[in-house]
């Protein structure tokens, strides 16, 4: 794929593009691609370039859970949109991010394989996690998915858990961290700034009036991290695709001291004055600053923000060489 071209994003199986036919497809939900999500991608793009064939992932929207529990609390790490632009980053020819719905959950194992992987992608080999699981009622493991590939001839290769020491990389781990107020500890297991996006909406407008408008975004769909202050960057996403990113404090809570109730990310970008309603922007958490704290009044928040927005400028700058962990910064592997 060359620097030049942008992944093919697929929604069904039924009108796969020729040129895609034979791919390497590595098959997972893969939400918030961390580390243990590319080193699978990362082995089926070595399969892919091995065969000379084209590198794709396969995953699911909405998640199986989502799906099945649609009522249980939000614990995605990441939205579609976003996993595709991690996946773009990595360098990924094709994603096909098939519907799950009632008719596709009552796929046995092998009309998955027979109907997706088969007649579907025509694939050539296929690479999983260990813990993969796929079919009616979880029926088949990494082993059947082996066998069905002996049987329709496609090649199979399972990876082994990856991690540090003693912490293996997993979306449960990174929900801990975010859930403690530990993102900086939880790009280390993505291997990117966690980040969230959404189309900014019109608040209160309070922070216009002492000094520090805010662009407040609603965050429900998402695993609630830790509430507080953040030093975050947000991305500005402009016509041609490119995204500039600006540095910015952030507040995730229920704003004490108004007397709120509901959840909202309220972020403060420095040095800009742009009118951002309505536009969807992406918000990077870089460091978490603080917990969200109940004001005496007016003069006591402003003050506190003021604090904020020094730390979270020192706190950005102390973390400027490390732009590798944002998406839009990462050659793709024909680049390297």
């Amino acid at each position: 794929m060359s620097g030049a071209e942008f992944m093919k994003i697929q929604r069904s199986y039924t009108d796969v593009p020729e040129k895609f036919f034979g791919s390497v497809l590595a098959i997972g939900n893969f939400d918030g691609v961390h580390l243990g999500h590319q080193a699978v991608i990362a082995a089926a793009q070595a399969k892919a370039d091995e065969l000379g064939k084209p590198a794709g992932v396969l995953t699911f929207e909405p998640h199986s859970r989502e799906f099945f529990a649609p009522d249980a609390p939000p614990f995605r790490l990441s939205t579609l949109e976003t996993r595709a632009a991690h996946l773009n980053w990595l360098g990924v020819d094709i994603m096909a991010a098939l519907k799950f719905d009632r008719e596709f959950s009552q796929k046995s194992a092998e009309d998955f394989v027979k109907d997706v992987l088969v007649d579907g992608f025509k694939v050539s080999h296929v690479v999983v996690g260990y813990d993969f699981i796929f079919g009616h009622k979880r029926q088949g493991t990494t082993v059947i998915l082996t066998e069905l590939g002996k049987k329709y001839g496609f090649g199979v290769s399972v990876i082994e858990p990856v991690g540090e020491q003693t912490l293996i990389f997993s979306s449960t781990a990174i929900r801990e961290c975010l859930a403690d107020g530990d993102p900086t500890k939880a790009a280390t297991l993505l291997g990117h700034w966690w980040e969230i996006e959404g189309e900014v909406i019109r608040g209160d407008q309070r922070g216009r009036t002492i000094g520090f408008p805010t662009a407040n975004i609603p965050i429900t769909h998402y695993h609630q991290p830790k509430l507080g202050a953040y030093a975050v960057r947000v991305g500005l996403t402009a016509e041609d695709g490119t995204t500039s990113w600006v540095a910015a404090v952030a507040n995730y809570g229920k704003r004490p001291t108004f007397d709120k109730k509901d959840l909202i990310l309220e972020v403060h970008l420095l040095d800009f004055d742009q009118d951002l309603y309505d536009k969807h922007i992406r918000v990077a958490f870089v460091d978490f600053l603080r917990p969200e704290m109940k004001f005496s009044g007016i003069e006591e928040l402003q003050t506190q923000i003021s604090k904020d927005v020094s730390t979270a400028i020192e706190t950005l700058e102390r973390y400027e060489m490390r732009q590798n962990k944002y998406a839009d910064k990462k050659l793709s592997r024909s680049q390297h």
